[in-house]
């Protein structure tokens, strides 16, 4: 295939943070990375999710930063930039992120004849979206179109062909989680439950979610895998595993990207929130039945792949009122997540299953 002498040949690529933005640039990268592989594309990322990468295309570098520590300041980003030019000869700048540490980076590329494109995040529609009164409730382009914007900028030819860090249908070898549990049983369902998230307005009510796990360890020949981390999920998810047979908690400790997200290619369907877990399962094929309260999918967050029919939602005037969840609800009772009966969610999961009538 000839090359469009006109394209990039080293291109910088950062989305910084969180978690879930960037598992949702990972179909996006790997698939601009397959459509032009004369072209190296050198993503940075923070050092805790360089590990997401797996199965990386060969002409995709992935680079784990420490902000936090060693490029804090405008002259420490000039040196990672000053770096990068130098050991990776980057020509073009894709930036993911659009955020203050994004844009010097931008600058600096500019003040150094290096084209740079940068995200469009829609704000405004998204007040629109999101504001008390007069909302226009249309869904608006997810994070993932608005990434490949970027780089259509740059006249990058894409075709989406990101089907799972696993490939279509793929599972990563059981021996990769066998510290966690051994291989699935023949007619075993396994399913993932993540019932957190980083704000209160996208958290189903744990006596609530604690009702889901009980009904669903009623199956028969079902297993259920409690993801989480941090000393308070540690506590609840640890109290529900040893409640409830059939039940293993993967909050004990930091088990790391690689083997979670081989662990969650074997599940049969996922129960998460607006959150990253959403996205990872995302990641490897499995189907999710998301929880949303405060948010709500038409964002433009919706996980890659997932079906609208497997969402669990009410229909409130009053939603999305946050786009991220972190808002006080007005009502004051979050009723868009605690008017949800436990039933609906158990019934979705039966129903990705098949184990009711569809």
């Amino acid at each position: 295939m000839r090359r469009n002498s006109g394209l990039p040949r080293n291109v910088l690529v950062t989305r910084f943070s969180a978690l879930g933005d960037v598992a949702m640039a990972i179909p996006v990268v790997y698939s601009v990375c397959r459509g032009n592989p004369g072209t190296r594309f050198v993503f940075v990322t923070k050092k805790s999710q360089e590990s997401l990468f797996i199965n990386a295309p060969s002409n995709l570098v992935v680079l784990g930063i420490d902000f936090k520590h060693e490029y804090k300041s405008t002259a420490d980003l000039w040196r990672l930039f000053r770096d990068l030019r130098r050991e990776y000869n980057i020509d073009a700048y894709a930036d993911l992120h659009g955020v203050l540490r994004s844009y010097v980076l931008c600058a600096l590329a500019a003040l150094n004849g290096i084209k740079c494109h940068s995200i469009r995040k829609g704000r405004l529609n998204k007040r629109a979206l999101t504001r008390s009164r007069n909302k226009v409730m249309l869904p608006l382009l997810s994070s993932r179109a608005r990434y490949r914007e970027v780089f259509f900028r740059f006249g990058f030819s894409m075709t989406e062909t990101f089907k799972g860090l696993y490939g279509e249908g793929g599972k990563a070898d059981p021996s990769e989680f066998a510290s966690v549990t051994g291989p699935k049983a023949a007619g075993e369902k396994w399913i993932g439950i993540a019932p957190f998230a980083k704000h209160q307005g996208k958290i189903y009510p744990l006596d609530m979610m604690e009702h889901v796990v009980e009904e669903l360890t009623k199956l028969p020949g079902v297993r259920l895998f409690l993801f989480g981390g941090g000393e308070h999920e540690r506590k609840v998810l640890g109290d529900w595993a040893s409640k409830y047979s059939g039940v293993v908690s993967l909050a004990d400790k930091r088990h790391g990207f690689p083997l979670e997200l081989a662990l969650l290619s074997h599940m049969d369907t996922m129960v998460t929130m607006d959150s990253a877990n959403m996205h990872l399962a995302s990641l490897v094929g499995v189907r999710v039945v998301s929880v949303w309260g405060a948010t709500h999918p038409y964002c433009g967050f919706k996980g890659f792949g997932q079906l609208e029919s497997d969402i669990v939602q009410l229909p409130m005037t009053c939603r999305p009122c946050s786009v991220f969840g972190n808002k006080p609800c007005s009502r004051g009772d979050y009723h868009c997540l605690a008017g949800i009966p436990p039933s609906m969610i158990v019934s979705k999961v039966m129903n990705v299953l098949s184990l009711e009538d569809k």
